[in-house]
């Protein structure tokens, strides 16, 4: 009897490596310039609609608004949630306009934690994390200085190491795919997604949104932009990833 219970566990051991290593999920990394279009019109109803359309499990945004005076007083990613039915996480990077303005991660699944750490720039900014079950997802949105996008670099890199999960890092970065930033993260991160333009959203010419994987702890499936000319300045990354 014995026998058959350890060969039970062999297996069952063997199946669920065999599924965490070929679990497959759809990042969406989305500048969303609180929810302004290229008509400068705030539409929550027109930014959760690019999301639903592509129905991805975790999408990091960048460029919220909280309660601030710009936008009414509205929580935007309480907004966006309202409408999608995703878990929200908000990660502040500064006070503006009698509120805060940052970055957030929506997740299909509830976060088991999360953190906020800060991260150098003329304008402060946040590395946003968010730790799933299976994996960890990091948003940023990097400044526009090339010397503070390369002093946020190391601090990245340092969270990264902490987790023994896939640790996946999307947002804005500021910089080319040419670029010295690239050259550097890429010394620690798998870019998965490509260097297809993202910026502006009228008539894309500059690849500054990225998806990446520490350590390439997964690999990519698929990468697009989504054509989506006016519901931001920026148009949306979605990339399908097979965890390691």
């Amino acid at each position: 009897m014995r026998k058959y219970v350890v060969l039970f566990a062999l297996l069952l051991g063997i199946a669920l490596v065999s599924l965490g290593q070929n679990q497959q999920l759809q990042i969406m990394s989305y500048n969303v310039r609180h929810c302004a279009g290229m008509d400068m019109v705030v539409d929550y109803d027109r930014t959760a609609t690019v999301i639903t359309q592509q129905q991805p499990d975790v999408i990091a945004l960048q460029e919220l608004d909280s309660m601030t005076g710009r936008s009414e007083h509205r929580d935007q990613l309480d907004e966006l949630t309202s409408r999608t039915g995703y878990h929200p996480v908000f990660g502040a990077a500064i006070e503006f306009d009698g509120g805060k303005y940052g970055v957030g991660i929506l997740s299909r699944e509830m976060p088991v934690s999360t953190k906020r750490i800060p991260l150098p720039g003329e304008e402060p900014r946040v590395l946003l994390v968010v730790e799933l079950e299976d994996y960890v997802i990091a948003c940023t949105h990097l400044d526009l200085e090339e010397a503070q996008r390369l002093a946020s670099v190391p601090l990245i890199v340092e969270e990264a190491q902490r987790w023994q999960k896939p640790f996946l890092l999307a947002g804005d970065w500021n910089d080319a795919p040419d670029s010295e930033l690239l050259e550097v993260m890429t010394q620690h991160f798998t870019v998965l997604s490509g260097d297809e333009a993202t910026y502006p959203a009228d008539e894309p010419t500059e690849c500054i949104d990225y998806v990446a994987a520490f350590n390439g702890r997964a690999e990519a499936i698929d990468s697009h932009v989504i054509d989506e000319p006016e519901a931001s300045d920026h148009r949306p990354l979605v990339v399908r990833v097979q965890l390691r």
